[in-house]
């Protein structure tokens, strides 16, 4: 059967794409796993037969031709599912493109099982490369431990970490700083705030940004107590803070699931918000959109440094060059919760 009628009862192959480009099989394979090493018009020429021969790849033969999995690990311990969604989201829009698919994986808090437990996932899983996400990408070891097993590991990180092919630090600490210059530049004087578990370095980044810029102000905090980024704890800090004989006029909570229970805790006692008490949060997440009022709140962009840190990943893969660091701007978005403190 002539190559013509064979093409007409089945689907086209790489032989019949590069074939129709005159190249070799390996220059059709490097083009479809964006390697850098072709040129602009050869690439061209392939991209224009695979168009014609409408050639899909398929994903097993590129996978054992390459002993690849085409699978991406997304390690965490985070029980914020308003973050992981929208890192989820970064990773997948980012890496279904070139053919990867996701595998999440919860790690146990414990650090001292944590790193035997991602190594255990990666074998299991054989992923080809990981995203790892705060807190874990912090805990000590395990970068090392991932880069003598040969795995590519990309962190997401509120503190510069070594080891990782590739770091996206958020400025988390100077973040919280603007909070807190904002809140003094409003008029408010007395200023409390719910901090993170300081057991986790973004919660001790946080707090310290905010801290340090009040001592600059000349100012101390008011109160504050330590959370645990989670609802209740929050609820309990905020009752604690306006039962005091002088309530604070604004409260920082170091993230926005801990800013709506205090919003909840003003809305019960009858106080007003923005007028009797601002109200900040951190994260940035859909969740502040649909307070009541809508919360001022630091945006932490997960799904784009998601994006970022699997781009980096899949270069890495590609035998691309990569920046070893990258920087997230954290802004303040500004809403309803805030406002200066009352006359």
């Amino acid at each position: 059967m002539r190559q013509a009628e064979r093409q007409a009862h089945t689907e086209p192959t790489i032989h019949d794409v590069a074939e129709a480009a005159g190249v070799s099989i390996r220059t059709v394979s490097r083009v479809l796993n964006r390697s850098p090493m072709v040129n602009a018009d050869t690439r061209e020429k392939i991209e224009a037969a695979i168009a014609r021969l409408n050639f899909r790849p398929s994903l097993r033969a590129r996978a054992l031709a390459m002993r690849r999995s085409f699978l991406i690990g997304m390690v965490h311990n985070d029980r914020n599912a308003l973050v992981l969604e929208a890192v989820q989201r970064g990773i997948v829009g980012e890496a279904a493109p070139d053919g990867y698919e996701l595998i999440m994986h919860s790690v146990p808090s414990a650090e001292n099982l944590a790193i035997k437990d991602v190594l255990a996932f990666v074998h299991r899983s054989r992923v080809d490369g990981l995203v790892v996400l705060p807190p874990v990408s912090g805990i000590p070891g395990l970068a090392d431990a991932l880069a003598q097993e040969g795995v590519a590991a990309v962190a997401l990180s509120s503190t510069p970490v070594d080891g990782y092919v590739s770091v996206i630090i958020s400025e988390e600490r100077r973040a919280a700083a603007k909070v807190a210059r904002y809140l003094v530049d409003l008029g408010h004087r007395r200023i409390a705030m719910v901090t993170g578990p300081q057991d986790m370095i973004s919660a001790r980044e946080r707090r310290a940004g905010f801290k340090d810029a009040l001592d600059q102000a000349g100012l101390t905090l008011l109160a504050e107590a330590e959370g645990d980024y989670g609802f209740i704890s929050a609820l309990s800090a905020a009752e604690a803070f306006l039962d005091r004989a002088e309530p604070p006029t604004a409260i920082f909570a170091a993230n926005d699931i801990m800013a709506a229970a205090v919003l909840k805790v003003a809305a019960a006692r009858g106080i007003a918000v923005p007028q009797d008490l601002s109200v900040v949060g951190f994260d940035g997440s859909i969740l502040a959109q649909m307070l009541t009022p809508a919360l001022t709140t630091v945006l932490r962009p997960f799904d784009e440094m998601a994006r970022q840190a699997t781009r980096h990943l899949l270069d890495t893969l590609a035998g691309a060059p990569i920046a070893q660091v990258d920087r997230a701007d954290l802004p303040l978005i500004l809403s309803e919760s805030s406002g200066p403190p009352p006359v």
